[in-house]
Formats: C-alpha cells, sequence, structure tokens
C-alpha cells in the first residue's frame, strides 16, 4: 500500500506509536445517516466515548483525495455540512483519490480503509446487506463482500431493519464470516433488541470476543467479524410497530423509482419522519453503546 494515500492525525499517529488501542468509525453516518447538527454532535460524543473506556478513535473519510484516519473538529464540521460528500464505498475510493474529491466512506470502505491503516476494530450502527426484493434487484449492499474478505471486527447493532435480514445471514454464512451476539444468542435488528434470527455464536465479555478475533485471524482465515450488540432496552422501539413503518417507506422507495445506495438513506430518513423522530434517537443510542463495546473489546485485544 502507497503510504501516499493515507493521511492519520496527529492522536492516531501517537496511538500507533505508543501501541495504544485505536477504534475505526465510518463518516457516511455523518454526511448521509443523520441531519444537522446530530451529525457532528453526536460524531464527537462517539468519539468521546470511545476515549473515556480505554482506545483511540478514528473516524475515516475521503477528503481532497486523502483517505484521512482520525479527523479534526473543522473536517468532521465540513463533512457534517457539506452537499459535495460523496456517498464511497469500494467501489468509488479509486475514483474519489484520483480525483481528489471528498467521500464520507460507508461500512465497505470504513473497513478497507481501516485495515489499510492497521486497525482491526471498527463500530458502526448498522451493517448492509440484502435488501427486500434482492430477488429481482439483485441489490447487495457491498458491506457482506467486505467482510467476506478484510480482517476487521465490525461491532454494530446487528443489521439494519430495513433488509432482508434472513438473506444477509445466509449469504454471511456463505462467505464464512461468524455473526457474534455481544451478550445476546439473538440476532438484534438495528432499531430493535430482537428478531426472527439467531446468532451463530455467543460473547458475553470483551475478553472472550478478543480472543475469538485472534483465533480467526492467527489460523489464517481471512475476513470480516460480526459482532452484534443489541440497542439499550430503553431506547429500543417496538419490532412490529417499526416493521409496519419500514413497510410503507419502501413502497414509497420503490413508487420513486430509488435505487442502488440511495436506497438506505431515503429509508432511515423516512423512518425518522414516521417515527416522529424516535427512530433517529434511537440511531444515536445504538451507535454510543456499540463505541463503548468497540473501544472496551479493542482495548482487551491491544493487552
Amino acid at each position: 500500500m502507497n503510504q501516499e494515500y493515507l493521511s492519520f492525525s496527529e492522536e492516531v499517529l501517537e496511538a500507533k506509536r505508543l501501541g495504544k488501542p485505536i477504534v475505526a468509525l465510518e463518516s457516511t453516518i455523518i454526511s448521509h445517516g443523520m441531519p444537522y447538527p446530530q451529525n457532528v454532535q453526536t460524531a464527537k460524543e462517539v468519539e468521546e466515548i470511545i476515549r473515556q473506556n480505554g482506545a483511540v478513535p478514528a473516524t475515516i473519510a475521503v477528503i481532497n483525495g486523502k483517505i484521512k484516519i482520525g479527523l479534526s473538529d473543522e473536517e468532521l464540521e465540513f463533512l457534517a455540512t457539506s452537499k459535495e460528500i460523496m456517498k464511497a464505498s469500494r467501489r468509488d475510493l479509486p475514483y474519489l483519490i484520483a480525483s481528489k474529491k471528498h467521500g464520507a466512506t460507508t461500512v465497505a470502505a470504513t473497513m478497507i480503509c481501516a485495515h489499510l491503516g492497521g486497525i482491526q476494530v471498527f463500530v458502526t450502527g448498522g451493517i448492509g446487506g440484502v435488501h427486500r426484493g434482492a430477488g429481482v434487484t439483485m441489490d447487495v449492499s457491498a458491506d457482506l463482500q467486505e467482510l467476506a474478505k478484510t480482517n476487521v471486527a465490525v461491532v454494530c447493532a446487528g443489521a439494519k431493519s430495513i433488509l432482508d435480514i434472513g438473506l444477509t445471514l445466509e449469504y454471511l454464512e456463505t462467505n464464512g464470516v461468524p455473526v457474534i451476539g455481544y451478550q445476546t444468542d439473538i440476532l438484534p435488528a438495528f432499531y430493535t433488541r430482537t428478531s426472527p434470527h439467531h446468532v451463530n455464536f455467543r460473547v458475553d465479555s470483551p475478553e472472550e470476543a478478543a480472543a475469538l478475533m485472534k483465533a480467526k485471524w492467527n489460523l489464517g482465515l481471512d475476513g470480516g467479524i460480526v459482532i452484534a450488540n443489541p440497542i439499550p432496552e430503553a431506547f429500543a422501539m417496538d419490532e412490529s410497530v417499526i416493521n409496519d413503518v419500514i413497510e410503507v417507506a419502501l413502497k414509497e422507495a420503490d413508487s420513486k423509482g430509488i435505487q442502488g445506495k440511495e436506497v438506505t438513506p431515503f429509508l432511515l430518513s423516512r423512518v425518522k419522519e414516521l417515527t416522529e423522530g424516535s427512530s433517529l434517537e434511537a440511531n444515536i443510542a445504538l451507535v454510543k453503546h456499540n463505541a463503548k463495546v468497540g473501544a472496551l473489546i479493542a482495548a482487551t485485544k491491544a493487552n
């Protein structure tokens, strides 16, 4: 990897020099996942939670064609407010770098950049997956393919509720990606603590999670790990209510001809409106909870 494409913040460089644990964070949630000013406020609070739990945060984005690993407050503000930020997955990284443009990294792109930067733990809200109706549209998130090959553990609140979670799990199984429940046997579904699906394995502590990561990669079993951490009970939404809302939003997306990577931002925005903002509150709570668990795992693994 040519280091000319990577730019580390001073905080992250110092952490690498001292061997401190580092946790990667995506930036799509800032530019495309939440409204302003909640997006930049949440980003800063999540970074602080990671620091308070023994690790160093590294929010990742592409700015002026550079992969930035660790962002300044000014860069966070830029991502939160600029209309020039492209939603960037694996496919988009070469173009953004070559043309010196700006991109907010998805789960897939953040995994790639974290791996290039030597970071093994990544915190996000929920992973992408197989979209409902994918048998016709072939709409499958690049996140799943990245999980199949890139050695990064992804701490998340399960798969986004807007997806076909059963098919998402089938895809992960085919590609040998372990789906781990953190203190749960049931796969959480982003806004809800439960779904009709079970995880593959359960761990109950950061130590168990870190040991599993070490065993997988020491065996040469390349690919990511999903560590599914349920949304805190106080912020969890009712499963039937959220599913009804998602059905309405999906029909609207279909009627408007919204496709590809525009689907998820549209659905999340409509779900927020239809739930009168309670889904945004849930989204913020689950990201913060994931940040705490991810930092604890990274800190354990570094020791």
